[in-house]
């Protein structure tokens, strides 16, 4: 099978088509999805950033149909996986049969080949299914019998989970969890978006009506612009010292792992990208420490007992935190321009 390869994205996008394009995509999401804006643009931000997302909420509140919703925008191959106890790994990276005809195995791939799987409940598969997932999300390949196969470039994984369901449900390992980019959770919606929802869900699907309104060209382009904006030293700095800090909480008995660290940095530059900034401010990190670290942190028995939540605790992290400094001045305070504004847009040129 023919696939393209991770390198040949096309080039960086124009300033105002990269806006156009997000933003075309945004707003046929939030056909679906009603109030919920920062949810939509983060889930968008994971998908420039080459990663993948975990959607942890209680039923009924949109998991699936974002999942659907962002899937739909593009026009991309997309498979659904809906996990259940007896899903076999098999069934996700694919199977060697003999075909008689040719006297020889043949190769049928498994639903992880597309450019966006959306995996529904995975916590209801074994974790030897779940584990059929570890090489894909991570090496973007697949390997069955010895032999590998390379996936098609985009890829993301966008996978929904209950996260208070107990009969017949499996808890992600770590590993697993750690090759998530981001977890986001839905919330409820407000009054008016309910209300909102109530109209116009009530005898029709918005979903059903949904096209594409961009391709997988594009989203390659669109990959390759977030990938080029510019991440100061002093912005990289920031992000390891909190990635450094959960690793030496006392609350915490497992901290985020170096890959953590990687992946704050690019989702940062798909947010900037989303901001119509070409250069990554610490604003962008605290911003998204609690999605994309809370998820792969392990906190200690004393504070599963006091009822902390990983949420809580990295949010207490990145408020204790100091800043970057330049001269005794927060070098993120942009409102005047100034050397604050230089020190991260330079880029040492």
């Amino acid at each position: 099978m023919t696939t393209p390869t991770w390198d040949e994205p096309g080039g960086p996008l124009p300033s105002e088509e990269f806006r156009a394009a997000t933003h075309a995509i945004m707003a046929n999401i939030e056909q679906v999805i009603e109030g919920k804006g920062a949810t939509v643009r983060l889930a968008l931000a994971v998908l420039l950033a080459e990663g993948h997302l975990l959607i942890e909420d209680v039923p009924g509140v949109g998991k699936t149909k974002l999942a659907k919703a962002l899937a739909r925008s593009i026009d991309c191959s997309v498979r659904r996986i809906q996990f259940t106890p007896d899903l076999l790994p098999s069934d996700v990276t694919g199977v060697s049969v003999y075909n008689q005809e040719t006297r020889d195995f043949e190769f049928k791939p498994g639903a992880v080949f597309a450019n966006l799987v959306v995996g529904d409940e995975i916590n209801r598969a074994s974790p030897k299914t779940q584990s059929a997932l570890l090489e894909c999300m991570e090496e973007r390949q697949v390997t069955v019998d010895g032999t590998t196969y390379e996936l098609q470039a985009p890829f993301m994984v966008i996978a929904t989970q209950n996260p208070i369901e107990m009969e017949g449900t499996y808890p992600l390992p770590e590993a697993q969890r750690d090759r998530f980019t981001a977890r986001i959770a839905m919330g409820y919606p407000d009054p008016r978006a309910e209300l909102a929802m109530l109209d116009g869900h009530d005898a029709h699907d918005p979903l059903n009506d949904l096209r594409s309104v961009t391709d997988a060209a594009t989203v390659r382009r669109l990959i390759a612009t977030a990938r080029d904006v510019h991440a100061a030293e002093a912005v990289q700095q920031y992000a390891i010292a909190l990635v450094t800090a959960t690793r030496e909480a006392p609350e915490l008995r497992l901290g985020a792992s170096p890959r953590s660290t990687l992946q704050l940095i690019r989702t940062a530059k798909a947010v900037a990208a989303l901001e119509g900034r070409d250069y990554v401010l610490p604003d962008d990190l605290q911003a998204l420490a609690v999605p994309v670290l809370a998820h792969r942190i392990i906190p200690t028995a004393d504070a599963q007992l006091n009822r902390r939540t990983t949420d809580a605790i990295v949010s207490e992290i990145v408020h204790r935190l100091p800043l970057p400094h330049d001269r005794g001045r927060s070098p993120y305070d942009t409102r005047n321009g100034g050397p604050a504004t230089n020190q991260y847009e330079s880029r040492g040129r």
